[in-house]
């Protein structure tokens, strides 16, 4: 720190000898001074409260990482998925919790330091500076007091020897002996020895006081660069603390080994997790219950082609099932899209008609909708085609068992006035039909006896069966 400089002697005099009584104020410097005093108890006083709201923001600052804190509370949910040894993910999360709790530590002992270190500095000085204003006062102050009383008595006896005076030209100098020119001259040098004295007893204490005001100055700089030097050390403390902490935080997180957590998981759970070489499932492989009971496996299954609303024959995949339903499938693929019927007929609500040659054809209503559905559907005449004669009777004697009526209704033989595509009207396996699969049995073990309500084509009389009340 740089050594006071000696002040350079002020221009200004202190006193007019042309005048007995000068007219400058003998407060000015005193009041000079006080101003100055003023202006460095303030300044002081900024860096108290800049060190008090410091302080309070270092303890909030520990209030606020205690609420840090409790985003990492122990334990973590989920905890047993990581390894509780040291080295791994639990390990990293109480490695930050320790710091984080020495940072809320810091900030609170940092606090303390300031409160009870650094500010009583700056205190002790605030005093020292009221202390110099209260001598000034008392000091100088006194002695320019002295001087004004001093100066308004010499004014006085000046004034009076000025009236007599002029009293002894107009009176031709008669006068009593008290108011002699003479002895009030006397009168009036006695009392300026005394002003002036006082002056010159005045002007060596500013003198004093404006040379103690250098060394002053210098000790409220030198205590303010102590206090702040302190102060620096302090707030720098903890912020290489905190530097360190995070710095621990993140070096702990980084050396967790890539494979740490996930081996140890694995071990932990080997009786649970997937052995990536045991085979793959398959369908074929599982089992469910009423699997392949009787009810599920159909009478007959396979390709059927239907009449077209146009024109032409239209193959699709069909299955009478043991429940006497006849249902329309596009295909037998289970696993393409889910198979939901594109038409379903309840036979024992159907009519059939009989076999001619290939063809035969069922009257019925759709009920592949729901209750909806069934309630607002009309009957319709479906006309189907096999694809050889013999499959078409095995066709036409299932479904004619289970329906509800057999008439001797001929399928309509008109031949379409247009080739029908391959696609729409193959003739046979090799165009890509499905096999015929048929079961019987199965029709005989669902349903009861209905010899009194199911006519044969053979014993059914030339005009047909006599329809029923809502029948077509």
């Amino acid at each position: 720190m740089a050594t006071p400089t000696s002040p350079s002697v002020p221009s200004r005099a202190m006193t007019n000898d042309d005048d007995a009584v000068p007219g400058e104020d003998t407060s000015e410097v005193t009041k000079l001074f006080a101003e100055r005093l003023a202006a460095w108890k303030h300044a002081v006083g900024y860096l108290e409260d800049y060190i008090t709201a410091t302080e309070k923001t270092h303890h909030a600052h520990g209030k606020e990482y205690e609420r840090v804190l409790k985003t990492v509370r122990d334990p973590l949910k989920e905890g047993h998925h990581f390894d509780q040894s040291l080295g791994g993910i639990a390990g990293m999360f109480e490695n930050i919790r320790s710091n984080t709790q020495g940072i809320s530590n810091q900030h609170y002992e940092t606090a303390k330091q300031l409160k009870g270190i650094i500010l009583p500095v700056f205190e002790r000085l605030h005093t020292e500076i009221k202390n110099k204003t209260k001598e000034l006062t008392k000091g100088a102050g006194k002695g320019s007091k002295a001087v004004d009383k001093a100066r308004a008595t010499t004014q006085k006896h000046i004034e009076l020897l000025g009236q007599h005076t002029a009293s002894f030209e107009s009176h031709g100098g008669k006068m009593t002996a008290t108011d002699d020119p003479y002895l009030l001259q006397r009168g009036v040098m006695h009392r300026l020895n005394k002003q002036i004295q006082e002056e010159n007893n005045n002007r060596q204490d500013l003198i004093s006081v404006q040379n103690s005001f250098a060394q002053f100055e210098a000790h409220v700089i030198q205590t303010i660069q102590g206090g702040m030097g302190q102060f620096m050390q302090v707030v720098n403390t903890q912020a290489e603390q905190t530097k360190m902490a995070y710095g621990d935080m993140v070096g702990t997180a980084q050396k967790v080994p890539l494979d740490f957590e996930w081996n140890g998981f694995v071990q932990r759970n080997n009786t649970i997790l997937i052995d990536p070489n045991a085979p793959a499932r398959s369908v074929t492989n599982i089992s469910f219950p009423n699997q392949n009971h009787r009810s599920t496996k159909p009478l007959i299954a396979g390709s059927l082609e239907r009449k077209a609303k146009l024109r032409g024959y239209n193959t699709n995949y069909y299955v009478v099932t043991p429940s006497k339903f006849l249902h329309e499938f596009k295909t037998d693929d289970d696993f393409a899209k889910d198979p939901v019927p594109e038409n379903s007929l309840y036979l024992p609500d159907c009519v059939v008609g009989a076999l001619a040659g290939q063809k035969f054809n069922v009257k019925g209503k759709d009920v592949s909708k729901g209750k909806v559905g069934n309630t607002f559907s009309m009957n319709h005449e479906f006309q189907f085609k096999a694809h050889t004669p013999s499959a078409a009777s095995q066709w036409w004697e299932i479904i004619r068992q289970a329906a509800g009526q057999v008439t001797t209704d001929i399928p309509d033989s008109s031949v379409p006035t247009s080739p029908v595509s391959k696609q729409n009207s193959p003739s046979g396996p090799e165009h890509g039909m499905l096999p015929l699969r048929t079961d019987t049995e199965g029709l005989e073990r669902a349903g009861t006896n209905k010899s009194s309500t199911m006519t044969p084509a053979s014993a059914a009389p030339a005009s047909g069966v006599e329809k029923q009340p809502g029948q077509y």
